[in-house]
């Protein structure tokens, strides 16, 4: 069974992965010219871990861990006034995305084709299969086709209607982007946050190099979501008179070739498959950064949505309402967790006595498992 996977993002891949093992054919899409790059720190959770065992990845993904302490609550005037215990941000395992998602090409790039730099530019279902034109490449058919494809999705566009239907914005932009770790951060960040705005600043890679975000609060914005220059105006603008670092993170922001913008927002549907299509991981669920529970979602999505088109024997009609019933519980409790999430996002100065009780009842938070694996027999 030949299966078409927009996105080569988490989702895309770790889907590519255990259809393979499954003995199915993937072919992955992807509109960036290669892997991409950059990105925040991703938080791996409860079964999330599991899903990495048992693909061989997890020692791996292990030693990508950004070891992060904990950060530096900042003032105005520059000075620290709390600590943020490492356990309230960084989840069970913390690895930078970029990493995550080269390493899970590297795993898949030897038995699954990629096509980069291209992307759906219609699609067409009938008994038949899936008819697909390409923006590049020459049209092709596939019995099957997967949106994992991000908040964003063209899959979803195409095949469920327009972003507007299924987005709902949380009322908070971020800007996240990379930078030399001129601060010289040990395993460490500073956060600075007044009403409305904040700005983070974290080392990565062994010290070698920093990850910044910024943070502001907005009604829903009207701007080109792939026009990165435009995304810069909107950040300098919204952080011209901002104090702390923010200025030479604004010029940093200008120059950074990993620039990403984009709004903290949930995707809700009533059913993430039409016919032959179906949506994974933030396609079709995204349950906002601010849930810290994407990547984890997107992996166990993948895990599931293989593993019951192999137990349908590639029914998909039985696949796909099964992945539903597996997963359904899964995002409703993410989706919630990333409103919560949002809406103390820039909550008031937290005391030192506030922080250390979160961070107390952090791991067990952390470790909530709701989706049970099944265990899939891959094919011979």
């Amino acid at each position: 069974m030949n299966i078409l996977v927009s996105g080569a993002g988490v989702a895309g891949p770790a889907l590519a992965y255990w259809l393979r093992r499954h003995g199915f054919t993937p072919t992955v899409v992807e509109r960036a010219e290669q892997v991409r790059e950059g990105g925040y720190a991703v938080d791996f959770r409860g079964e999330a871990l599991d899903v990495l065992d048992r693909m061989g990845l997890l020692e791996e993904i292990r030693a990508l861990d950004t070891e992060m302490g904990d950060a530096a609550l900042m003032g105005a005037d520059g000075q620290q006034y709390a600590t943020l215990p490492a356990v309230i941000f960084a989840g069970d395992l913390e690895v930078l995305k970029g990493d995550v998602t080269r390493l899970l090409y590297e795993a898949t790039r030897d038995d699954v084709e990629y096509v980069f730099g291209d992307s759906i530019a219609t699609l067409e279902q009938d008994d038949t299969g899936v008819h697909v034109t390409f923006e590049r490449g020459e049209p092709r058919t596939f019995e099957l086709a997967v949106g994992a494809d991000g908040l964003h999705s063209r899959t979803r566009a195409l095949a469920f209607g327009p972003e507007e239907q299924f987005v709902r914005h949380l009322g908070i932009y971020t800007a996240i982007f990379s930078l030399d770790n001129y601060l010289g951060l040990r395993n460490t960040g500073h956060l600075y946050s007044v009403p409305g705005r904040a700005a983070n600043i974290f080392s990565a890679r062994n010290n070698t190099e920093a990850r910044a975000a910024l943070h502001f609060a907005s009604e829903p914005l009207e701007y080109d979501w792939r026009d990165v220059e435009e995304h810069r105006r909107i950040v300098a603008e919204r952080f011209a008179d901002e104090g702390w670092q923010v200025p030479r993170l604004l010029r940093e922001a200008a120059k950074a070739s990993d620039f990403h913008f984009d709004a903290n927002a949930q995707v809700k549907m009533d059913r993430w498959s039409t016919g032959r299509v179906v949506l994974l991981g933030d396609a079709g669920y995204c349950a906002a950064p601010t849930s810290g529970r994407g990547t984890s979602q997107a992996l166990i999505g993948a895990y599931v949505l293989a593993g019951e088109l192999a137990a349908a024997g590639g029914e998909h009609t039985a696949a796909f309402e099964a992945y539903e019933r597996e997963m359904r519980g899964y995002v409703t409790e993410h989706q919630q967790a990333g409103r919560e999430g949002a809406e103390r996002f820039f909550m008031g100065t937290p005391t030192q006595e506030m922080l250390d009780m979160i961070a107390a009842n952090a791991p067990e938070v952390s470790r909530t498992q709701v989706a049970r694996l099944k265990t899939y027999r891959p094919a011979a």
